[in-house]
């Protein structure tokens, strides 16, 4: 009877990679109450540091596990333990794991750079720096040149009395906008990369759109700091007086980010026919090389970065953990969005993928811009990106050809409209928790959305009329 018993379990053991592929799920079959989870997160984010700091301060990652198990185990009771399995796993394996290896990264490797130097925040320095950083990440990707500049930035206005604006103004910039260029930049990009979108497609058909919101941006900014620092001044003490001469430490770790970019181009340009299978969710061996990798950049750089850089920096694993926790519940709950969405026109969210359509049926870059764009406003943007893509075609041929206006507003409207919110894009978080933790009074979710409503929406709407018509 044992015997039996263990030959069963060994037999299931090796049918389910089977069993699990089969499990998908229809998204025209899920009730729209499915996306209730990750709306709650969505208000948990908004709401509870508004009403109840001290409480989302120190409870925010049990907060955010409460609303992930009211999706997973409810889920699990209705479809099954094995369908929410799958489900979990390949979450875990195919986009949860690979985002945090890379941020986790990027952080620990820009975090290991000091900037010194006689950096004091006048609205021309500042727009400097937000110049630079906007040219660093569409080589470093915007998470690593977030965790790059944003340092300096705080340091060089730490004697403002108003400062919140140019870190709003980073994540416009810095986090969302340059990172529309390559593959690097942004993550919706690596996925079209990943696709088979040519590397330099992206920069010679949404170059101009690019353009035209960074130098907007800029000047904005420029004119709004000069309004700030010519009404408001300095405080009379500056709190971290810096050195004269302009340098680096922990210099090492550019080579480090070095490293981190070849890591990502590898897996991208490496076919390998060498795949495991877990659960259903394919781990290919370039996937997998490209995460040891970066586990060993991030060991590396901590080994090799002085103490005094990390001192300097300020660096600490908080900002980290909060998105890694955030992150985890987000790409959880996301599960049947995501699978709604994929559903089309028969799924719950029907309506949204119809809007993009003209009557005549062809696609409306119009619509893909703003629809890409609102999602991605809330959503994460990769799998936005991959759900509009598919919806167009999904064919990068033709989608570089025929459909290049419809790819270019689609890939706009992923890496642009991150910005809309603090959720928008993972350096969002990073960036506002870097900066909180520094001493800036950053405003809130909806504080934010006031200041991306009156800055960037009128923006996109001009880039509507002349670019996605």
């Amino acid at each position: 009877m044992k015997a039996s018993r263990w030959t069963t379990v060994l037999g299931l053991l090796l049918l389910w990679p089977r069993l699990s592929m089969a499990a998908e799920l229809d998204g025209g079959q899920l009730s729209i109450l499915w996306g209730v989870p990750f709306a709650g997160i969505l208000l948990s984010i908004a709401l509870l540091p508004l009403l109840t700091p001290w409480f989302w301060h120190h409870h925010f990652g049990k907060v955010i596990a409460a609303w992930a198990l009211a999706f997973l185990l409810p889920f699990a009771v209705i479809y099954g333990p094995r369908v929410a399995s799958v489900s979990f796993v390949h979450a875990l394996l195919a986009e949860y794991i690979p985002f945090i290896f890379l941020l986790t990264a990027l952080y620990t490797v820009a975090g290991g750079i000091f900037i010194r130097g006689y950096l004091h925040g006048s609205p021309l320095l500042n727009t400097a720096i937000l110049g630079i950083g906007t040219v660093l990440a569409s080589v470093m990707g915007t998470t690593g040149a977030s965790m790059l500049m944003i340092r300096p930035l705080i340091t060089a206005n730490d004697n403002r009395v108003h400062n919140a604006h140019t870190v709003v103004f980073f994540i416009f910039l810095v986090s969302n906008a340059s990172g529309s260029l390559t593959p690097l930049g942004d993550p919706p990009l690596f996925l079209g990369f990943l696709k088979g979108v040519d590397f330099f497609w992206t920069v010679g058909h949404i170059f101009p759109e690019t353009l035209f919101l960074v130098c907007s941006l800029l000047g904005i900014f420029y004119l709004l700091d000069c309004w700030y620092y010519t009404r408001e001044g300095v405080t009379p003490t500056d709190p971290t007086p810096d050195t004269q001469r302009i340098g680096f430490d922990g210099a090492v770790n550019f080579w480090l980010l070095a490293a981190i970019v070849a890591l990502v181009l590898l897996s991208g340009f490496w076919k390998s026919g060498l795949v495991m299978h877990v659960m259903g969710t394919e781990v290919g061996l370039p996937g997998l090389v490209r995460d040891v990798g970066l586990i060993a950049v991030t060991l590396i750089s901590l080994r090799l970065t002085a103490a005094k850089v990390h001192e300097d920096n300020q660096f600490s694993w908080g900002p980290m953990q909060e998105v890694a926790k955030l992150f985890a519940g987000i790409f959880l709950t996301i599960i049947p969005v995501i699978t709604m969405l994929k559903a089309g026109t028969e799924g719950p969210f029907g309506a949204i993928v119809a809007a993009v359509t003209r009557p005549d049926g062809s696609a409306n870059p119009a619509m893909y811009f703003w629809a890409t764009g609102a999602l991605s406003s809330f959503l994460d943007n990769a799998p936005t990106y991959l759900v509009f893509f598919n919806t167009a075609g999904g064919d990068p041929k033709v989608l570089m050809t025929t459909l290049a206006p419809t790819l270019a507003a689609i890939s706009a409207g992923a890496v642009f409209m991150g910005a809309n919110s603090y959720i928008g894009n993972a350096p969002n978080l990073m960036v506002k928790a870097v900066a909180e933790g520094r001493g800036v009074k950053m405003p809130g979710f909806f504080g934010y959305m006031a200041w991306s409503g009156g800055v960037l929406i009128p923006l996109f709407v001009i880039m509507t009329f002349i670019w996605f018509k």
